[in-house]
């Protein structure tokens, strides 16, 4: 029983949210155009920009849900409850059944995009704009990552609409 409860434990680790993205500078203030975009999508993008100013930094835990540190199902979660007042389920797994499909090159702020790290921990995030997420990575916590970056678009997998 006890071998069981270990090997269900260490999957559980294995397949949890992680990243080792090599980091690229980032400005994380920014005014979008506001021809390319609508009023609703800018106030949106703003509420965006505004967690990842109170939460940047916050450290990477697998299974928490506060600034002393979260996953990034958690804080996707988090997230939508408390700037945008949606609940969403707590794993990446239940997360990326929800929602309506999205091809990449169609997504808005507030889409989730999803990750399969080395073909099968999964990772998610929250589109920005411009091809910027904002998420929480394991290497450095909440931070904002380009999606296209080589090690995200080899590891992208799929995107949702929520909102």
């Amino acid at each position: 029983m006890i071998r069981y409860i270990t090997i269900a434990l260490l999957v559980t680790l294995l397949t949890a949210c992680t990243t080792a993205e090599r980091r690229t500078t980032y400005e994380p203030v920014r005014q979008a155009d506001s021809t390319t975009i609508n009023s609703g999508e800018q106030n949106l993008l703003d509420t965006l920009y505004q967690q990842h100013q109170e939460w940047q930094g916050t450290p990477y835990r697998l299974g928490g849900q506060s600034k002393q540190g979260i996953d990034c199902s958690g804080f996707v979660q988090l997230t939508y409850q408390d700037r945008l007042g949606v609940a969403l389920p707590r794993t990446t797994e239940q997360q990326a059944r929800s929602g309506l499909h999205v091809n990449q090159r169609e997504l808005i702020t507030g889409d989730l995009v999803f990750f399969k790290i080395n073909g099968y921990t999964r990772h998610v995030g929250i589109y920005l704009d411009d091809n910027r997420f904002l998420h929480a990575s394991k290497s450095s916590g909440v931070m904002i990552s380009e999606l296209n970056n080589p090690y995200w678009q080899s590891a992208y997998w799929k995107s949702k609409r929520i909102l």
